[in-house]
């Protein structure tokens, strides 16, 4: 007969951690993370909690609009160089475009066209600046890299490999479908790239510090060339990041109220936030519309194909 031990547990709560017991010298348990992971946590950790901590996890909202959009353009440009360098030609794209879209969140079926139509338009500018025949060294490659404190992993859209003084070295590709446009600072300042670029030069063993942001509806290139010192500080920032979740993790595990462990963090994103439902505090903020980042540019600060926590 089964126990029920767990009849007190109220829906949603964390269920604590078994520790390993710790020896003297043994090394700390790593981190496992990918850029989505790090980004939730310092975004608010409140959904870093709901997304990652609690089991069950709280329900999500509906589908967003500008997820599916960004998601159909990703998985179009992936199939296009999965096909023979004779094959790269612009009227492939419709086909590739219909078989991998995504039809989630749109307000009704004329905005859906316009959408469609909106992104083979993007992709057919953006193609005539590729050649055909040029393989990049990892399309939707996942590269991966442990430090003293993390076990990273992330799926890069697309790592070129380039000419440079020295010979080849290695290029971060991420294609953005955003309405806002972005510049050097945002190719600059994303983790997100920094992470790759570091896993990359890893992976390969090859040097890897230039990282561009791909904006397909304006057509326009962000990029950074990174320095060892920068992408240290970058590694440094995420394995802070790392620590301060371990902690509150702990905290819970220990006994600290979860809401205190991990306290949401208000602001206009919580009107695109998947759990916005199940927060007190992200309630109150009036919610969005799934299809309203396609009719008006994305939140402050953040490209719209990433405003609920999208990965792309």
């Amino acid at each position: 007969m089964r126990r029920a031990s767990s009849a007190g547990r109220s829906a949603g709560t964390p269920r604590p951690r078994a520790e390993q017991l710790g020896f003297e010298g043994m090394p700390e348990r790593l981190f496992v993370c990918t850029p989505s992971k790090l980004g939730a946590y310092e975004d608010c950790p409140r959904r870093y909690r709901y997304s990652y901590v609690d089991r069950p996890a709280p329900p999500k909202g509906p589908p967003w609009a500008h997820n599916s959009l960004g998601a159909s353009v990703h998985t179009a440009l992936k199939n296009w160089y999965a096909l023979t360098p004779e094959r790269r030609r612009p009227e492939a794209l419709a086909g590739l475009l219909k078989g991998t879209w995504v039809r989630e969140g749109y307000r009704d079926d004329e905005q859906e066209r316009q959408a469609y139509r909106r992104a083979l338009g993007w992709l057919e500018a953006y193609v005539e600046t590729l050649e055909p025949g040029a393989d990049p060294l990892g399309v939707e490659r996942v590269v991966a890299v442990r430090t003293a404190v993390l076990a990273f992993n992330g799926r890069a859209d697309r790592i070129d490999s380039r000419p440079g003084p020295d010979g080849p070295e290695l290029v971060i590709v991420d294609y953005k479908t955003g309405r806002t446009g972005l510049d050097t600072d945002d190719a600059r300042g994303s983790q997100a790239l920094a992470l790759y670029a570091y896993a990359a030069e890893r992976t390969f063993r090859r040097p890897c510090r230039r990282v561009e942001l791909h904006h397909l509806p304006t057509g326009t290139v962000a990029a950074h060339d990174h320095t060892t010192e920068s992408l240290a500080r970058q590694l440094t920032r995420a394995e802070d990041t790392a620590r301060d979740i371990m902690a509150a993790e702990r905290a819970v595990a220990d006994g600290t109220d979860p809401d205190e462990a991990f306290p949401p963090v208000a602001g206009p994103r919580c009107g695109w936030c998947d759990y916005r439902r199940s927060c007190p505090v992200g309630a109150q903020v009036p919610a969005r519309e799934p299809w309203a980042a396609m009719d008006r540019p994305a939140a402050p600060g953040a490209d719209s194909s990433a405003v609920a926590g999208g990965e792309g």
